[in-house]
């Protein structure tokens, strides 16, 4: 499928990946939607790329349907690319005491529900399209991590958000084939975001170390990278591809 021409919703895409990948959109020629709880940030990005921001907390409903009918009135909607997220960390048993509930379920909410919120409001929307001429009617991709297989200390709660993210990957995948839309996910590794530059510069320096190769953080640019690959070619389809430069992550 081709970028220009099209609309694209990026959630979370007032920063990191998600801006990462609006500024590759935008650069392809497609009319980006930026979906972001920042609303600052998500306004002057969007002027700046010539787009549209709207609030959107994904884990809601009407917010999802909120985007997306804005998204279709701009022109044809093709793409989603899930990019909003949260990563807090707590050990299930801790010196306060067991692990809160309630920040379990925001985690989930937020990073799982969240994204299967987003992707079947976008799917109906996109499913009404006229196929392009490789039968595409659109593509989602949406972001898992390596904490998926390799969950560190203290990340159960963000582990298995991820994790239902990439269980969910293959049979909507299967779901959507009927209708010609295409379900990838993207499972990055250490990457350079404002919550990890917000730690010492020893910490990031550390981090990148442990990358066997390229030995640095991945960059959002990295991701956008994948992120046009999967939308222009057709056969990436049902599959969740690790971006992480070879890491196997270590219990701490």
């Amino acid at each position: 499928m081709d970028i220009a021409g099209k609309v694209f919703v990026v959630t979370g895409g007032a920063s990191g990946l998600g801006e990462g990948t609006a500024r590759m959109l935008a650069a392809g020629g497609g009319t980006v939607v930026i979906a972001d709880v920042q609303v600052e940030r998500g306004e002057a990005l969007a002027r700046e790329l010539d787009g549209t921001f709207v609030r959107c907390d994904v884990s809601q409903e009407a917010d999802a349907q909120a985007v997306i009918e804005r998204a279709t009135a701009l022109g044809k909607l093709c793409g989603l690319i899930n990019c909003a997220g949260i990563a807090p960390a707590e050990r299930t048993v801790g010196k306060n005491g067991p692990h809160s509930l309630a920040l379990f379920n925001q985690v989930i909410q937020v990073n799982l529900v969240g994204t299967f919120n987003m992707i079947r409001v976008a799917a109906h929307a996109m499913s009404r399209n006229e196929p392009e001429p490789t039968g595409e009617r659109g593509v989602i991709v949406s972001t898992a991590s390596v904490a998926a297989f390799e969950g560190q200390i203290g990340q159960a709660a963000y582990a298995a958000s991820k994790g239902g993210v990439v269980g969910m990957t293959l049979p909507i995948a299967r779901d959507l084939a009927k209708v010609g839309i295409r379900n990838m996910t993207i499972a990055p590794g250490i990457f350079g975001t404002p919550m990890l530059f917000g730690m010492p510069q020893e910490v990031q320096d550390a981090l990148a170390a442990m990358v066997p190769f390229p030995s640095r953080l991945g960059r959002p640019e990295d991701y956008a990278k994948l992120v046009k690959h999967i939308i222009e070619n057709e056969m990436l389809n049902g599959e969740v591809i690790r971006l992480d430069g070879a890491i196997r992550m270590q219990p701490r």
